[in-house]
């Protein structure tokens, strides 16, 4: 190669170094989480099938709340609609603070993520669209195999991945992160049939208050941890409760309060602030109620799927609906984002790590076929309850998570192993 053209830095250059304790810290919280939720969504699916299926499903369908305000709701769509939106705002926090202050900050660095998991969005929802072409219902599900379960997928690399390189870790993260913004956009754009104009701009309003309150006192509430219990907890709710009235889905409402949390010290203060910016501590205080609590409990009330035994086996592994789901998460999602991702290094002429190989970003690739979370709440979203469609895809996703996580635990394993020999 000529001087003229020379190459840019690595895919992740050694200042993302400076991540690797806080992206350590993730992985422990969200590998405890992902162990949780696999337990949960297996304790549903066993009781969904048991002699005492009935109850299972009384507890999920039993209604609760208030209806003037539009919030009488089953235990499962309290699950979805309000506790997964603190799944999102952590997501909201995540994905602000890598673009203020993380590698999504440069250029350089997120142009490689974002490419990635735009690949390994579009080649699923082709391969889904091209499997159930035909089905004006079936296809209302091309979304359900885009998105990845950041949980799922990071405890399965925690657990086989003691030895693969950091930049593989920081590359699943960041791409996860990407990931869920495109999930997001979607289920915006896509799945909201009605707006009502005024609960949205109210639950806008709102938002933009709990924002001021957040930026103005924000060492305030980095000192007193009860204070965002007391104040901004229930503003959020308000902005939730509203969003979820205007039509439009209501976790939504824990993104856009996510985005209006500082990442950073004010400029005045920074010289005698030294600990984690208001976003951080936030984190920190959230993310083990969401692992650990809220996105579980949202599995056990959306995994729980009668099956009906080797009949329904049968009539579920014939439907096209399956059979996309299954190819797009198991083989779009690797596809997509690897090719992606050589298509953006060769264009940009960005190498990748030294550490890395393009066999690792294969089985990254494959880690993201983990849909479990978010392709479940698509999954509601898509097909109407009750209804062969929506059991059948929830039955897609259960079986194509657990090929995908088993797919890249033998692909990293032996990654693992060879990076193992080469450390001692």
């Amino acid at each position: 190669m000529s001087s003229k053209e020379p190459r840019t830095r690595s895919l992740f250059p050694s200042s993302s170094a400076t991540e690797s304790l806080r992206i350590g810290e993730i992985l422990r919280k969200e590998t405890v989480g992902g162990m949780l939720l696999v337990v949960l969504a297996v304790v549903a699916i066993l009781w969904a099938n048991s002699p005492w299926a009935e109850t299972y499903f009384a507890i999920r369908d039993f209604e609760i709340g208030y209806e003037p305000w539009h919030l009488r709701l089953s235990v499962g769509a309290w699950a979805a609609d309000g506790l997964l939106a603190i799944f999102f705002f952590l997501v909201g926090l995540e994905l602000k603070r890598e673009f203020v202050s993380g590698d999504l900050r440069r250029f350089s660095t997120a142009i490689v993520p974002i490419v990635a998991a735009v690949g390994g969005v579009a080649v699923p929802a082709l391969i889904y669209v091209t499997v159930v072409a035909g089905s004006a219902e079936a296809s209302r599900g091309w979304a359900i195999p885009t998105a990845t379960d950041i949980a799922f997928a990071v405890a399965v690399l925690a657990v086989i991945g003691s030895h693969l390189p950091a930049a593989l870790r920081i590359f699943l993260l960041t791409l996860a992160v990407v990931d869920d913004l495109i999930a997001i956009g979607i289920i915006a754009v896509f799945y909201t049939e009605t707006v009502e104009v005024i609960p949205l701009l109210l639950a806008l309003a709102v938002v933009a208050v709990y924002g001021v309150i957040a930026q103005v006192y924000r060492r305030f509430f980095r000192m007193r941890p009860s204070a965002a219990w007391l104040i901004l907890l229930p503003i959020g709710v308000v902005a939730w409760a509203l969003l979820h009235a205007s039509g439009i889905h209501a976790t939504i409402a824990g993104v856009l309060l996510g985005f209006t949390v500082p990442v950073l010290h004010r400029r005045a203060e920074r010289e005698d602030e030294t600990g984690p910016g208001l976003a951080e501590e936030f984190e920190h205080r959230f993310r083990p109620l969401s692992a650990g609590f809220a996105v579980p409990v949202f599995a056990f009330f959306s995994a729980g799927v009668a099956i009906g035994g080797a009949e329904g086996i049968a009539s579920a592994v014939s439907d096209p609906i399956v059979i996309g789901i299954v190819l797009a998460l198991v083989l779009g999602k690797p596809l997509g984002i690897t090719a992606a991702t050589w298509i953006i290094t060769r264009v940009r002429r960005i190498d990748l790590d030294p550490d890395l190989r393009w066999t690792d970003i294969a089985g990254v690739g494959m880690l993201a076929g983990i849909g479990f979370t978010v392709s479940l709440l698509v999954a509601e979203l898509s097909f109407a309850p009750g209804t062969a469609a929506h059991d059948h895809a929830k039955v897609a996703i259960l079986a194509a998570s657990v090929l995908a996580a088993a797919a890249a635990s033998v692909l990293l394993t032996i990654r693992n192993r060879r990076y193992r020999r080469e450390a001692d």
